[in-house]
């Protein structure tokens, strides 16, 4: 059912907003002459809160109260959600001043920081046009009553005679009333006794005119088709002598409020009021503004006749108001000022004009926000689609995941793009990137993916009064999980590895080669390890355990150390970090798997200072270094080639080889010893091919030697010492002196740090 609005609503007194318009005077949105009144609306934000009207004629100035205002012919409607009062002044309303036309005069006065400031408000409207024989205006809050003073009477006899009777007894000649309530006459009473019970009898523009607000004691209602009906019926008349003169004044207005249903606001009012000698014609319209019933049709109104006159008005129809409305939800209401024109013809072919002035209201529509998860992959963004706000209701803020963000913001964490629609809503579209820290991510076990969850609170707010209305969304989406990946640098010494932890992290297993990556295989392999909760440090040093070597040269040579990452459950490589860098050292031996020896040595820390070293050879003087530098030389040669000794011992194979070196005297060389070994078990042929293959690098040392006399045979008896392994890919050489296989396979390295101390070692055992 739906509520009416009027000059004493107070429910949405809270709800004011500020209407623009260009002002006539300060804080005046319109002064408009229409067919039976004068308009005049002001802006609530302008004049205040309470601004109040004084009409103003030749006698003097006459405040509009709320009583004042039903009886003189005014209504004052306050539409406080629009943020604006409106007045309306009938054409007969009491004082009027009839010049060429009827010239209104108020005061409006309103309050400016405490103090009262008073306009002056004139507007003169054109006389109004072709009256009925009788017109009757059904206000907002009033009845209103105006007949031709030149109607003849008809020449049947009055069935209300019997009223007058009491005039007999009277010798007064003033006029009187007489008010009859159904079955029910009243006493009579003259016109000073009328008015001051609220009720204006007056003469204008040659028309008697009565007028009289709602349920006064002397009307009554009754229901006419299942509508209720308020009527006042005043017999008013006067006797001189033998004569008498009566008029006989009835109003009747429909008192429906009005109803909804289906998106149609409804009204309705008895077809008849007044007797017809045909059908009533009927125009309808809003805001004063009246067209013909096919018309109305047209724009969708429904219109029908039926014993009951049945208004419906579109809800979203134009000429209508709309305001939302925030208590533990959104909802909105619709305003119209419906204004409907009855016009019949009675059986002495006189016309009745009624019009019905009516406010109808809604009641409260709930508002269904819409929302979509619009969130692209491919985009990388969490996409929401906030849509069917209404025009009126701001957001005001944002919490995502339980943080909240003004709108708008500055900050980086999100964006949000306000569309502005054709139906009077808006919508606002939310992007946040998927990999946000704001995002909760938790992986799901069954869909074998990482789940990204953002929860929405939307902040709502009516304009103005920011009640705040929260509305609340959330939205998932799954990404396939990707192996983690290393961020690797290079330094001097070694190579430095970091993995910053992921919720995902627990899915996968890290390896160095075939070895699963632990604390304990790095204490072994000289590893620097350290892991918390934010990430996984891990220091390879130059030369441990892991390492390939390529481009072996006496300048240096290239580190590769790589990093697997492996499916826990699978045990399948899904990625790798690898990182080459480069790297220099004093002496080095590698033990391929493909049975090659390549060794750098510096032979400065064996020979004397004042010697010098004029050639190097194997044990077969055929086999010369690679590359030498006067004191530092490189070889590179098969194990079972160029002299290579080979002994079986504790389940290992050796194979050893010497490099000799002639320091300038006759006949006079000294050497070190390098040896390779291999476990014996790892071992797929020895002896029978020359073809070498083994599972793992060997163990390679370089061990300084005595050096021999001419006639003694070269020896390659000598004290070895355990040494670091390192691990090395194959190395190129432009002009080798044997012919090699062009494949050089993966090897392991020693490194010797002081070959001095090895030869003292060496002589200290042989004592």
């Amino acid at each position: 059912m739906a509520f009416k609005l009027n000059f004493g609503v107070a429910f949405f007194l809270s709800l004011w907003s500020t209407v623009g318009c260009d002002f006539l005077v300060e804080g005046v949105l319109e002064m408009e002459c229409h067919d039976r009144y004068l308009a005049i609306a002001l802006d609530l934000s302008a004049t205040g809160a309470n601004p109040r009207f004084e009409a103003v004629d030749r006698f003097g100035v006459h405040a509009i109260t709320e009583a004042y205002a039903a009886m003189c012919g005014y209504s004052i409607t306050l539409l406080p959600f629009l943020g604006m009062v409106e007045l309306r002044a009938s054409y007969f309303s009491c004082h009027i001043e009839k010049v060429d036309g009827l010239e209104f005069k108020f005061n409006l006065i309103t309050n400016y920081d405490g103090e009262e400031v008073f306009y002056v408000l004139n507007k003169t409207c054109p006389p109004p046009r072709r009256m009925s024989s009788r017109e009757v205006t059904c206000e907002v809050n009033y009845m209103e009553v105006s007949m031709r003073s030149d109607l003849s009477c008809p020449s049947e006899i009055n069935s209300d005679w019997t009223a007058l009777r009491p005039t007999h007894s009277t010798s007064t000649s003033d006029w009187q009333v007489i008010f009859q309530r159904l079955d029910e006459q009243l006493p009579p009473m003259n016109l000073s006794q009328a008015r001051k019970k609220g009720y204006t009898f007056d003469l204008m523009h040659d028309r008697i005119v009565f007028r009289t607000s709602y349920e006064k004691p002397e009307s009554y209602r009754v229901e006419v088709s299942d509508v209720p009906v308020e009527v006042v019926h005043a017999t008013l008349f006067s006797r001189k002598s033998w004569i008498v003169l009566m008029v006989d004044l009835i109003a009747a207005c429909s008192m429906d409020e009005g109803s909804y249903d289906s998106g149609y606001v409804l009204w309705k009012t008895p077809e008849a009021l007044y007797s017809s000698y045909n059908r009533t014609q009927i125009s309808v319209g809003l805001n004063g503004e009246l067209v013909d019933k096919e018309s109305a049709i047209t724009l969708g109104f429904i219109v029908e006749t039926q014993s009951t006159i049945k208004i419906g008005i579109p809800y979203n129809t134009e000429g209508g108001y709309r305001k939302s409305f925030v208590d533990n939800g959104i909802f909105e209401f619709y305003m119209f000022n419906l204004y409907l024109k009855q016009t019949s013809v009675d059986e002495h072919y006189e016309e009745t004009a009624v019009r019905f002035q009516r406010t109808l209201v809604t009641p409260l529509l709930p508002c269904s926000l819409f929302t979509e998860d619009q969130t692209n992959l491919k985009e990388g963004m969490f996409t929401i689609y906030l849509g069917d706000v209404p025009e009126d209701v701001e957001l005001i803020s944002v919490k995502l995941n339980g943080e909240e963000f003004r709108v708008p913001s500055d900050v980086n964490v999100f964006s949000i793009v306000e569309t502005i629609h054709s139906n009077k809503t808006h919508s606002y579209t939310l992007k946040v990137p998927l990999h946000n820290p704001i995002i909760i991510q938790k992986f799901s076990k069954d869909a074998g993916a990482m789940l990204h969850i953002l929860d929405v609170n939307y902040t709502l707010a009516a304009d103005p009064e920011h009640k705040f209305y929260y509305h609340t969304v959330s939205v998932t989406t799954l990404i396939d999980v990707s192996p983690p990946s290393f961020h690797a640098v290079c330094n001097k010494t070694g190579i430095s590895f970091q993995l910053n932890h992921q919720p995902s992290d627990y899915l996968w297993k890290f390896d160095i080669g075939p070895d699963r990556l632990t604390p304990a295989l790095a204490a072994k392999h000289g590893y620097i390890m350290s892991n918390n909760s934010q990430s996984l440090l891990l220091f390879v040093p130059q030369l441990a355990h892991g390492f390939k070597y390529t481009d072996v040269s006496l300048k240096g040579f290239l580190g590769t150390f790589e990093i697997l990452v492996k499916s826990l459950n699978t045990s399948q490589v899904r990625a790798s970090t690898t990182k080459t860098c480069p790297f220099n050292s004093t002496e080095m031996i590698l033990c391929s798997t493909s049975g090659w020896m390549t060794v750098v040595v510096d032979l400065s820390l064996v020979v004397k200072s004042n010697r010098i070293v004029k050639e190097t050879s194997l044990i077969n003087e055929l086999c010369v270094p690679k590359e030498t530098d006067g004191n530092r030389v490189l070889f590179s040669f098969p194990l079972h080639s160029c002299g290579s000794k080979v002994e079986l011992s504790r389940g290992n194979v050796i194979y050893q080889n010497k490099i000799y070196y002639n320091s300038g005297s006759a006949n006079a060389t000294e050497g070190v010893m390098v040896q390779c070994a291999y476990p014996l078990a790892g071992l797929h042929s020895l002896f029978s091919t020359h073809r070498f293959e083994s599972d793992k690098e060997g163990v390679g040392s370089i061990i300084p030697s005595k050096r021999p006399t001419q006639d003694t045979p070269r020896s390659t008896e000598a004290t070895t010492r355990p040494a670091t392994t390192v691990a090395l890919q194959k190395t190129k050489s432009k002009n080798p002196v044997l012919y090699l296989s062009s494949f050089y396979p993966t090897a392991r390295y020693i490194k010797v740090p002081s070959a001095q101390r090895v030869v003292a070692n060496f002589k200290k055992g042989t004592k």
